[in-house]
């Protein structure tokens, strides 16, 4: 599977706006601010019916523009003849639209999957250094690639929580309380999040392994970063929503589930978001985003387009040419990165003269 071809109408900083890509590695040249990242941020969009950068659609738009529209044409199959066209649109005031071949769907989760996707851009520094929501978020997020009924699993346990929230805020503020109605969303709660924890433990057996032997080859195996899955599993969900039930009442919101879940990162035992450098940090990033990569694709059967935007940052020129060599094996499949110097990107396929590639310069 790989993009084609792309146009873009009203997206971001683009007006109007047609490429076509080559299958293997595509460069994307250009002086900041010049809608390289806009350009990752629609094809992002293509796969997963949303944007990578912002939280909210709107914003997208063109600035005195009323809708965007981002189309692709895609080759699939096992011999990537088969054409598959996809688009997403959004109009001011309406809903938005993603169509497979003209067709849309009826809900925009149908999509997720399909087009299995896997970006590594500078925001992502916050699964190393943020809270535990983004480490949840990035193992969320591979497993609704994955596996559909996880994707729905976690859906209704995400709104069980928000509407138990709302009643115990609501219940302190009244000053009452309604133990039946509370048992209503701590049922719901049980049935999907047991779900939850019990994919989040398998994604882990299978992902560990993946991530050491990407970590051994970023470091050359001079050190060795350790991933520790943490929750509170072992006991089951329905004692723990009890035991914590005064904790809620006072705190007014759910303190217990897979929705306090989290990843540590650590290396010889100090935990890379308080200890590790910044070269550390960065191995930890891009190791656990080609263990995303591989992952995926052993589970979905596609190898994932691959976005790298501004990933050559405190990389040195010997490591910034190995990353590219490696992604561009026949191990990965498409890939696009960013780059601001015309110079490095040429120079490193000057070294790689038998891999594929396309180098398309970005301007105002």
């Amino acid at each position: 599977m790989y993009l084609a071809n792309l146009k873009l109408n009203n997206f971001k900083s683009y007006a109007d706006f047609e490429a076509d890509f080559c299958p293997n590695v595509n460069c994307l040249v250009g002086n900041n601010g010049v809608g390289k990242s806009n350009m990752l941020d629609a094809i992002y969009y293509l796969s997963f019916s949303k944007g990578c950068f912002s939280s909210t659609d709107v914003p997208n738009i063109r600035q005195g523009e009323g809708y965007f529209a981002i189309h692709g044409r895609y080759m699939m199959g096992e011999d990537e003849k088969e054409e598959v066209t996809v688009a997403c649109v959004l109009k001011c005031g309406q809903q938005k639209q993603m169509r497979w071949n003209g067709k849309a769907y009826g809900s925009l989760g149908d999509h997720i999957g399909r087009l299995p996707l896997v970006m590594v851009s500078p925001y992502d520094q916050q699964i190393i250094t943020g809270g535990s929501e983004t480490r949840r978020r990035f193992v969320d997020g591979v497993l609704s690639q994955t596996d559909r009924g996880y994707l729905s699993h976690l859906m209704h346990y995400q709104r069980a929580v928000e509407q138990r929230n709302r009643l115990l805020k609501q219940f302190y503020d009244d000053r009452c309380w309604d133990e039946a109605a509370i048992g209503v969303w701590d049922e719901q709660m049980v049935r999907n999040g047991e779900v939850l924890y019990e994919g989040r433990k398998e994604f882990m057996k299978g992902f560990v392994p993946l991530f050491d032997e990407y970590y051994a080859w970023i470091t050359n195996g001079a050190e060795k970063g350790v991933l520790e899955y943490v929750n509170h599993a072992e006991v089951p969900l329905r004692q723990q929503l009890e035991e914590a039930r005064q904790n809620d009442r006072y705190a007014q919101h759910t303190t217990v589930g897979p929705h306090k879940d989290d990843v540590e990162l650590s290396i010889g035992g100090m935990a890379v978001k308080r200890f590790g450098s910044q070269g550390q940090q960065k191995t930890f990033l891009l190791a656990l985003k080609l263990a995303q990569f591989e992952y995926i694709y052993h589970h979905c059967g596609l190898k994932p387009i691959l976005l790298l935007d501004d990933v050559f940052d405190k990389l040195d020129m010997e490591r910034v040419r190995q990353l590219v060599q490696l992604v561009g094996s026949e191990r990965f499949g498409q890939v696009f990165l960013t780059d601001t110097q015309p110079g490095r990107v040429e120079g490193i396929f000057e070294s790689l003269p038998a891999l594929e590639h396309s180098i398309l310069t970005i301007s105002k």
